[in-house]
């Protein structure tokens, strides 16, 4: 069985870089080498990891990667720095139409 990791990249140009594999040093080193000059950390070395979560199950991993890259950078911000309040918060709809802005 393999473990899966969903990971967090810390980019150069102050972005984030999400992604997912099945061996964590191995897909650092290919992202600091610059192994693909089409990829989104290509351009944007040096990186350093900021987040990773484990997973035993691929399709759990490919659930959890694909949430968080729908995600501001602010949540992802949040995720890293383990601020689980934030995180809460910044989920929370806010649009005019949510049923807390509704009159009574």
């Amino acid at each position: 069985m393999y473990t899966y990791y969903v990971y967090i990249l810390s980019c150069s140009d102050n972005s984030f870089y999400t992604g997912i594999t099945n061996n964590l040093d191995v897909r650092l080193k290919q992202h600091q080498d610059g192994v693909n000059r089409s990829a989104y950390t290509y351009k944007r070395r040096p990186i350093t990891l900021a987040f990773y979560q484990e997973f035993n199950h691929v399709l759990q991993a490919i659930y959890f990667e694909k949430k968080i890259k729908g995600w501001s950078k602010r949540k992802k911000q949040a995720l890293i720095n383990k601020d689980w309040n934030m995180i809460q918060i910044l989920a929370e709809c806010r649009n005019a139409t949510h049923y807390k802005f509704k009159p009574k």
